[in-house]
């Protein structure tokens, strides 16, 4: 039996507080003024003092309004329908096409217990070359994209879901421009990865409280898919709006603020979302890739700064590229013995070379005389640079690390290079 109440004995923000009995945390509720009807959610109990966050806010509403407590949290669809269809944060159609309302599933659910996860083992391949060969991504892996207002952080994101071999893939999208949400749906419908794909999309204009309910969205879904076999993607922008959007609501609830105002469980609320990550044993896999935008290029702000407590690594996008020095994927060890033989060792000389390319490009730009080997390394940094680091290049692993073998071959002798007598026997451009 639905409960409604018709006094309404605070209003902060877009929190309203009733005085309700048997209420639980993260229950929805109906709130109906002059408005219209809003969905709203119990975010907060004190006593009998009910804390409920109206989605699209609470202006217009009044101390005598009605609300009504549905008795059930928030729920998404887990239907195969869900392909190819985009969504608001909150759940309801963003693509002109109807409501999903069949097979519903709670959101925000617990990890999954260790014991049912399995130790990463496979590959995503995504077509990019310095995730591919430099920095793996594996299957059930939980990634940061650590970037700056500006990068191009949602083109990558973009590419890497037209591109990963995988079955599914879920983008959350969280404070996105307007532009950058129609730019991710047209790019994926015009390259045909739509079909295949599930959007859940805040933006900027929209209520503060969707956007705490995208990631717990997308992978409530990403979790039904797996649990049915599927290898899900999840892709998530920006977390740092989502903690932007946390410290919004905890301002408003009144509590007491921990480092640069943001809640003191912020470390809590992100793992909880990023260990969802998982390869279940005897079904499929979710692995997650999220970009964090650093105010500043500041690193210990306290969102890259708990994330990189939580997740297994980093992308580093900086000038448009994924930098080799300080991105890492702590896990492509499990798997890059496994590609190909050559792997790991073209991996380890291309990053050196490129370090020692840098070296003598400092070198230069003061003025040094250059040898022949700093020449030589000049030029293999020029098309490193070129055709391994250019996000605009999509190529299958085996042909990036071919492709690395020709750099090589085209700047350095065999016996420059460092690498083991059977491998240049076997790989070395003929």
């Amino acid at each position: 039996m639905r409960k409604v109440y018709h006094k309404i004995i605070h209003i902060a923000g877009n929190v309203i507080t009733v005085e309700a009995d048997n209420i639980g945390y993260g229950d929805l509720a109906e709130v109906t003024s002059r408005q219209g009807v809003s969905l709203a959610q119990v975010i907060r109990l004190e006593g009998k003092k009910v804390f409920v966050q109206v989605f699209a806010g609470a202006r217009g509403i009044s101390t005598n309004d009605e609300v009504r407590f549905i008795g059930e949290p928030m729920k998404v669809s887990s239907s195969e329908n869900l392909l190819g269809r985009v969504f608001t944060g909150g759940g309801l159609p963003r693509d002109s096409k109807p409501a999903i309302n069949d097979d519903l599933i709670e959101i925000a659910g617990p990890s999954v217990n260790p014991a049912k996860r399995i130790i990463p083992k496979n590959m995503i391949r995504t077509g990019i070359p310095m995730i591919d060969i430099f920095n793996t991504l594996v299957e059930s892996q939980k990634l940061p994209i650590f970037s700056i207002a500006g990068e191009p952080y949602n083109e990558v994101l973009a590419r890497i879901a037209m591109q990963a071999e995988v079955d599914v893939i879920v983008l959350g999208g969280m404070g996105l421009k307007y532009d950058d949400y129609l730019k991710f749906k047209n790019t994926l419908d015009d390259e045909g990865a739509l079909s295949h794909t599930v959007m859940f999309v805040h933006t900027a204009s929209d209520p503060i409280v969707e956007c705490l309910l995208v990631p717990d969205m997308a992978l409530a879904v990403a979790e039904n898919y797996a649990i049915k076999g599927k290898k899900v993607l999840v892709l998530l922008t920006d977390m740092t709006n989502y903690a932007d959007a946390m410290k919004e609501i905890a301002i408003t609830m009144e509590q007491i603020p921990s480092n640069r105002g943001y809640p003191g469980d912020l470390y809590s609320q992100l793992a909880a979302r990023y260990e969802k990550a998982v390869d279940f044993d005897g079904a499929g896999s979710i692995t997650i890739l999220a970009v964090t935008t650093m105010p500043g290029d500041d690193v210990t702000h306290p969102v890259p700064d708990n994330t990189g407590y939580i997740t297994e690594g980093q992308f580093y996008l900086k000038n448009g590229r994924i930098e080799p020095f300080g991105s890492l994927s702590r896990l492509k060890q499990q798997v890059n013995d496994d590609t190909r033989s050559d792997h790991r060792d073209i991996m380890n000389t291309m990053i050196r070379m490129y370090s020692e390319y840098l070296e003598t490009k400092e070198k230069q730009s003061m003025g040094f005389q250059l040898s022949n080997w700093d020449k030589k390394l000049i030029k293999y940094g020029a098309q490193f640079e070129d055709t391994m680091m250019n996000l605009s290049v999509n190529i299958p692993l085996e042909k990036a690390l071919d492709l690395g073998w020709q750099i090589l071959a085209d700047c350095f002798d065999k016996s420059e290079t460092g690498i083991k007598t059977d491998l240049l026997n076997e790989y070395w451009p003929k």
